[in-house]
């Protein structure tokens, strides 16, 4: 198991963080958010351009062929930025989705559009009053080639965004994947507030028609969908822990009381040496289950693992940073502010980390080691 990243993933993020430092400056988000939708579409089109939303699509989609790992490493330098760009959702809900478990027409008609820009994706896990985002309760059944979905998921990410939605849903022989197509009467999108202001929505199905990705996966291919959506939100809380922690270093040797830095007060320094150490938890915990993802290896416990850390640690980070910063630390036109509220969605979305903990403890209570 070796970490280090090869000189292709390292131009992954060179590139991707040269991009997002020159356009998703603070005062381009604070001009973006506030209109209608925090999404930049001109950035968009440049990831594109740099061949980055293709890293993790195959080349016969006019993908670069690359891996979980180098979509992880794009991920985390969208939280460093907290880039106004759906890189989350298209790449890892949607497009590596299709590409793992949709058929040659499937990817065909998606995946292209992906890799120049055109078409923005997504998937639709979490559910009113269901904790279990790899049992849904959404139905599917079959109408002749198609299927016909009924149900309501919640918070879907960019979804107001999205040309189509990959849908977990239950159907008469179990658990499966569905991508339906938005803009019909059978989908109903509503714009959802969030914590950090990033485009979300909840879907109402009503006899939605939709394509079943993979006949009979079952539940496998629920659970590993879930799963690489825990560690992609755990690669996006390691950019952003990362900067909050650099933008604490950074004004705590600046700011001065008594004469000195108050980043020489052995209490601040104790407070960002535990912050720290958290950054490193949360950083070794994802790419560790990312390396597994991407080796094709089982992470399912890594992945539950991480996104406890990744909740747990980053909610502590984000304090810390905050906490550092005295009254500059709750103006939320300073960049730190953008920083602690993504930490915090970071922290609830596809369960807390007590849910990650329960979860953990019901697996090992069944006597599985996984």
């Amino acid at each position: 198991m070796d970490f280090t990243f090869n000189e292709e993933q390292e131009t992954v993020g060179k590139v991707a963080r040269q991009l997002f430092e020159h356009r998703a400056t603070p005062e381009h988000l604070t001009e973006l958010e506030a209109g209608d939708v925090r999404f930049d579409a001109s950035l968009w089109t440049e990831l594109a351009s740099a061949d980055l939303l293709g890293i993790a699509l195959p080349e016969s989609v006019g993908g670069t062929g690359g891996g979980f790992l180098e979509l992880a490493v794009l991920l985390s330098e969208v939280g460093w930025s907290v880039s106004p760009v759906p890189v989350y959702p298209t790449l890892v809900l949607g497009a590596d989705t299709i590409a793992r478990h949709g058929d040659s027409d499937v990817q065909g008609r998606y995946l292209p559009g992906v890799v120049d820009g055109a078409t923005i994706l997504t998937a639709a896990l979490a559910e009113p009053e269901n904790s279990d985002p790899t049992a849904p309760l959404t139905t599917a059944r079959a109408d002749g080639d198609t299927w016909l979905l009924n149900g309501t998921k919640a918070l879907v990410p960019a979804a107001q965004l999205a040309t189509a939605i990959v849908v977990s849903a239950r159907a008469d022989d179990g658990p499966g994947l569905f991508v339906v197509e938005t803009g019909s009467d059978a989908v109903t999108i509503t714009p959802a507030r969030t914590t950090n202001g990033e485009p979300y929505a909840d879907v109402t199905l009503t006899d939605a028609v939709g394509r079943r990705l993979t006949e009979h996966g079952g539940a496998d291919i629920v659970n590993a969908l879930y799963t690489r959506a825990l560690v992609g939100l755990c690669a996006i809380q390691i950019g952003v822990v990362e900067r909050a922690l650099k933008l604490a270093a950074s004004y705590t040797s600046e700011r001065e009381q008594f004469g000195r830095p108050i980043g020489s007060f052995q209490a601040v320094q104790q407070r960002l040496a535990d912050a720290f150490i958290d950054v490193e938890a949360i950083r070794w915990t994802t790419w560790h289950a990312a390396w597994l993802i991407a080796e094709g290896r089982p992470a399912e416990r890594e992945a539950r693992i991480a996104k406890f850390w990744a909740a747990e640690a980053g909610a502590r980070v984000a304090a810390s940073a905050q906490q550092v910063h005295g009254g500059m630390g709750i103006d939320v036109t300073y960049p730190l502010s953008r920083y602690f509220l993504w930490a915090k969605q970071n922290e609830l979305a596809l369960g807390s980390a007590s849910q990650q903990l329960a979860r953990l403890g019901a697996k090992y209570a069944e006597g599985s080691d996984a």
